[in-house]
């Protein structure tokens, strides 16, 4: 059993940066498929961003080129690190993991079923 606690939430201003944390316990997450997750209010939740244990990153359109997922398996520690937020990237941020093959592993980032473990979020504000 993985427990997920994310970290660094907080408000901005648009175009300021935020790093989410995700601390993993209970497993050691190098085999892990991990990714990031947002849900804004009255919307559905969104997958931002997955990382294999390769890793391979893939983002989604709305925070490619802004967003980078990375892990530090020394730490037991997903990142996201959030550049020139805008007021849409607003929502709450969850971690997820899932002991998944590459090709699920991407799929996820549309299936966030597939993975099994999942943090409590943390909430993002962005302000014009």
């Amino acid at each position: 059993q993985v427990q997920l606690v994310e970290s660094g939430g907080g408000s901005v201003q648009a175009g300021e940066s935020l790093r989410l944390s995700c601390a993993a316990s209970g497993d050691t997450i190098s085999g892990y498929c991990m990714g990031w997750f947002r849900q804004a209010p009255g919307k559905e939740r969104e997958g931002i961003a997955i990382i294999d244990s390769d890793p391979i990153t893939s983002y989604a359109d709305s925070v490619k080129g802004r967003f980078t997922i990375s892990r530090d398996n020394a730490k037991n520690t997903l990142y996201l690190q959030m550049n020139s937020l805008k007021p849409e990237d607003a929502g709450e941020y969850y971690c997820a993991a899932g002991l998944l093959t590459s090709r699920a592993c991407t799929l996820s980032m549309t299936f966030g079923g597939y993975l099994r473990f999942w943090g409590q979020g943390t909430q993002v504000t962005v302000s014009s």
